[in-house]
């Protein structure tokens, strides 16, 4: 006798159902995505007890008539493909018929639908995935599909369902990523009988503003480009609006909302040290591509795609991303007293203060920021460009006058205002600065920079901004293996304990392509012979032991890797700190090396570097506005 029977299609339906209905929020999204291809112009969702008594979901699209409503319960039965390769030109958001016989295998399940032609609405009923009842009602057009007691038949199921708030949470963020993909369709959402939100403008900006609070869309940037293979429209939120929470990145496929893995590191990859750890920013994007180099027949949840070719999608998408970042000046403003953060990640409280402008502002570009900069001190010689005078060189290998980093766009427009400044006045590049001039920069404490910029103020933070200079300076360093080292007069002898001595055998070959030049000298104990360039004099061993400890900590912490930890250790270990005093020409020397970086804003861990304070906020905080 076979072992092997073949399942009653109810039981294989249940089975399904735990694929593609694992929680209330899976019903929503699958009853959302038929009623945006059914062509809705209004949907509406009414749910009870996050979703566990009642999900209901009214929609004004084509309805059905009474063949394809009887159909759309059957399992394999759908409207948007007929074969194989249509998978490869697919526009719609379902396409696998499985999900409406899930749904009604296990719960209670009513549809009500009505086509534009038809007097009545045509009333279907299923208890567990068998037709109860069939009548004709009374009905607008379009389609009405309400789930009572999911998982009824199914305790076990029901029985690892969440808390309500929790439930209620994954139904709602469903809700919201549709209604940021779809604005041009009007979204209500009642829970318990109380109205939720009521989404009637088509203006993403103003639904985001909804779901995060008033002028949430003016901290964010817009993104756009398009090429013959890939489109990309959306937001990126500046730095300040970090998240903790992965949910606040929105990535859309052909507006399907998707998950990649790819993307999602690819984003992080561009704001770089930008962010603190843990913290995500906020993502809002929309790809466009020919349906056929993407496979999203992966799941049955339709949330995972795949690319036919990931690396071309990468090398377009992520340069997009990185340049929309760097273009903009992501320094915080100072914002008047009583105006919330929105830090609240790590090191939140030491911010409180810090916000962006709470009036909307177009958003200035990193050489617009040191061209207002350079601009205010225009009227200072050439000569306060020469090399800094500190023993050492800590700021060494300092750009040109005009010269801005790598990018091609911050050089042109910062070298561009060079040529007027030195058109502006005649003095000898040589001649000291005079003595009548009035400096337009100070230290404040010996910690913070104070310039003036033509529109306002600018402060630095000495010690993370030399960070920054520094780990940049380390990264390239150890990229094009040509280690810049000095020779010491002196070698200087250095005993490590034996933890030490492990950290030092795991990466001494990238302190020795970060200058470091080391030999071994008897068991567990270093000759340092020569350091990089930035070393302070007399400060190597303690450089070299303060950057071993560090290295270590930062491993312990966090997942870096190797010469990112090194570098990182490196610039935090030697830069220089606060309480220390500095020249006007060492100000002025950090501060041009700053804005030659390519991430000036935040110092390695994601600290800031640079706060703002305008005229505006001046004048608003004294009254005058």
């Amino acid at each position: 006798m076979a072992r092997i029977t073949r399942l009653p299609d109810i039981v294989a339906s249940k089975i399904s159902a735990g694929e593609v209905v694992q929680r209330p929020a899976s019903v929503v999204k699958e009853l959302l995505e038929n009623s945006i291809d059914a062509g809705a112009r209004k949907i509406t969702l009414f749910i009870k007890d996050a979703g566990k008594e009642l999900i209901r979901v009214i929609d004004d699209g084509s309805g059905m008539g009474r063949e394809d409503a009887l159909l759309c319960v059957e399992r394999f039965a759908t409207s948007k493909i007929s074969g194989v390769d249509d998978l490869e030109s697919l526009k719609s958001l379902g396409f696998r018929g499985e999900a409406l016989a899930s749904i009604s295998s296990v719960s209670h399940f009513e549809l009500k639908t009505r086509m534009a032609e038809d007097e009545l609405a045509l009333r279907l009923r299923y208890e567990g995935g068998i037709l109860a009842e069939e009548s004709g009602v009374q009905g607008e057009q379009g389609t009405t599909i309400s789930v009572r007691n999911l998982f009824f038949n199914v305790p076990a199921r029901r029985k690892f369902l969440k808390s309500n708030a929790t439930e209620y949470q994954h139904i709602y963020e469903v809700v919201k990523s549709y209604g940021l993909a779809y604005p041009e369709i009007e979204w209500r959402m009642f829970s318990d009988d109380e109205e939720l939100f009521h989404l009637k403008t088509p203006d993403i900006a103003e639904r985001l503003d909804v779901f995060y609070g008033e002028d949430f869309s003016s901290g964010l940037i817009e993104v756009s480009d398009e090429n013959d293979f890939l489109t990309i429209r959306g937001f990126l939120g500046k730095p300040a609006i970090q998240k903790r929470r992965k949910e606040d990145q929105y990535y859309f496929i052909n507006r399907r909302v998707i998950q990649n893995r790819m993307l999602s590191q690819a984003v992080l990859q561009a704001y770089g040290d930008l962010l603190f750890e843990r913290q995500f920013p906020f993502v809002l994007l929309f790809i466009g591509i020919d349906p056929s180099h993407v496979d999203v027949n992966v799941h049955p949840a339709k949330l995972e795609i795949r690319f036919d070719d990931e690396r071309s999608v990468r090398n377009m998408f992520y340069p997009v991303i990185k340049r929309t970042i760097r273009l903009y000046d992501f320094s915080p403003d100072l914002a008047p007293a009583g105006v919330d953060s929105f830090y609240s990640g790590a090191g939140g409280g030491a911010f409180r203060k810090l916000s962006y402008q709470d009036t909307p502002a177009p958003s200035i570009t990193t050489a617009g920021l040191y061209a207002d900069y350079r601009d205010s001190e225009h009227e200072r010689p050439a000569a306060s460009y020469a090399p800094s005078p500190f023993q050492g060189d800590l700021f060494s290998e300092k750009p040109a006058s005009g010269q801005v980093g790598r990018d091609p766009e911050l050089r042109e427009s910062v070298e561009g205002l060079s040529f007027l400044q030195r058109s502006s006045f005649q003095e000898d590049e040589g001649a000291p600065i005079s003595r009548g001039a009035e400096p337009k920069i100070w230290q404040l404490h010996n910690r913070y920079i104070f310039c003036q910029i033509k529109t306002g103020l600018m402060i630095i933070d000495q010690h993370v901004a030399h960070e920054r200079v520094l780990y940049e300076r380390a990264e390239d360093v150890m990229d094009q293996n040509v280690p810049n080292s000095q020779q010491l007069l002196f070698p200087q002898k250095v005993e490590l304990r034996p933890w030490e001595y492990e950290v030092f055998e795991d990466i001494k070959d990238d302190l020795y392509r970060l200058g470091f030049n080391l030999r071994l000298f008897g068991s567990k104990t270093v000759m340092i012979e020569g350091v990089p360039q930035d070393v302070r004099s007399g400060a190597e061993v303690t450089i070299l032991q303060d950057m071993i400890a560090e290295y270590q900590s930062n491993a312990s912490k966090l997942k870096l890797e190797k010469r990112d930890n090194l570098a990182k250790s490196y610039a935090c270990r030697n830069a220089i700190m606060a309480g220390q005093k500095l020249s006007i020409e060492e100000m002025r020397s950090l501060i041009d090396n700053l804005f030659a970086t390519r991430e000036p804003y935040s110092c390695p861990h994601g600290r800031p570097v640079i706060v703002k304070l305008s005229l505006d906020q001046l004048d608003r905080m004294f009254g005058r506005k």
